[in-house]
């Protein structure tokens, strides 16, 4: 079973999901028919990487039989990600998404062509975040009604409920990161480790081994590849989000570096920067309206200090460790091609 035809069952799953919701939406109110359609943008997108590690974890875990349960379980983690998604890029004042406005770019957007009373802004964000809780509350029916049996449905929500407290408490040591400015290398992985890693990675793995009665040993050597992968994933995420191409990030060019992030692509460049290229970098980092000349100098600070260089080393360590961790699992020869597969796409994504 291919990692591609993964995905194709994953989408199928996600918009017959959607099309099941949608009647109840639209029995309330037409009014809602905006909300769907943001939903259903923002869903066409993405590289299914979380429902992809959730298979193949069960499959390492020793899953077998009709798949349609397990990939309405897997699928529904890209209902978390789109919470997760909305929310964040409110949080952030992000403009676009997947190569599209941001939701609550596109509902300020909205009020503004309708010309209707009040603060553009606040309906925006407001929308988004209702549209946000409402992917996060159908994440959990999705999972609920997959229709895996309920014995490894219960192990599995033990997984899916430590990840979304995970999550949270990484978006949360973000915002704090980004008043606080450390600068640490150490609180920047502590921040990649929770919003990221776990995330994206581990815990999915972990769910897919819950949902198919993974013994502990296999469930142990899926969550060492796990880990360090994660955070490969997420260093490779801040790399692309300053010297990436936008066609690849869906975004414009060095967005992370006006939205101020404090990656460990920046605390890497803080620790080996003069105390003038540290002032430079301080000053322009954050600012919303840096423009490409902005960019251009951040990032010859960020390469001429060897931040980049020291970045691109410990994603290469982390990738290593997990590649170690995959060749130790005692694990079938498919899943262990797959997961060698997933590796790939997680960490050498085009800059």
């Amino acid at each position: 079973m291919s990692t591609s035809r993964i995905r194709k069952e994953v989408d199928a799953a996600l918009l017959a999901f959607v099309d099941r919701q949608r009647p109840a939406l639209l029995a309330i109110s037409p009014d809602l028919t905006p909300m769907l359609a943001a939903l259903d943008a923002l869903l066409t997108g993405g590289k299914r990487l979380r429902p992809a590690f959730c298979y193949w974890g069960w499959h390492a875990a020793g899953g077998r039989g009709p798949r349609d349960g397990i990939v309405a379980a897997a699928a529904s983690l890209e209902l978390l990600q789109a919470s997760a998604l909305i929310h964040d890029d409110v949080m952030d004042s992000s403009d676009t998404r997947r190569g599209q406005p941001s939701v609550h770019r596109r509902f300020q957007s909205l009020a503004r062509e309708h010309d209707w009373a009040g603060a553009s802004e606040t309906f925006g964000e407001g929308t988004a975040i209702l549209l946000g809780d409402l992917c996060l509350a159908w994440s959990s029916e999705m999972y609920e009604t997959s229709g895996v049996d309920g014995e490894h449905i219960a192990r599995g929500r033990e997984v899916y409920n430590l990840m979304r407290t995970e999550v949270m408490c990484g978006q949360y040591l973000d915002l704090l990161e980004g008043v606080r400015g450390s600068g640490t290398v150490e609180a920047a992985l502590r921040v990649v480790e929770f919003k990221s890693a776990k995330y994206t990675i581990e815990r999915p793995l972990h769910l897919g081994a819950a949902l198919a009665g993974g013994t502990p040993e296999v469930t142990a050597a899926l969550r060492e590849y796990g880990r360090p992968l994660g955070i490969a994933f997420q260093l490779r995420d801040d790399v692309l989000g300053v010297f990436g191409d936008p066609a690849e990030t869906g975004k414009p060019a060095g967005d992370d570096l006006r939205e101020g992030k404090r990656t460990v692509l920046i605390a890497q460049t803080l620790e080996r920067a003069s105390q003038a290229q540290a002032e430079v970098l301080e000053r322009l980092l954050g600012d919303p309206g840096l423009d490409r000349a902005g960019v251009d100098e951040l990032r010859e600070i960020i390469e001429g200090t060897g931040g980049l260089a020291a970045c691109e080393a410990m994603i290469d360590r982390y990738a290593e460790k997990a590649a170690k961790a995959l060749g130790n699992a005692s694990i079938s020869g498919e899943s262990r091609i797959a997961l060698e597969e997933l590796a790939v796409a997680a960490t050498t994504r085009q800059a």
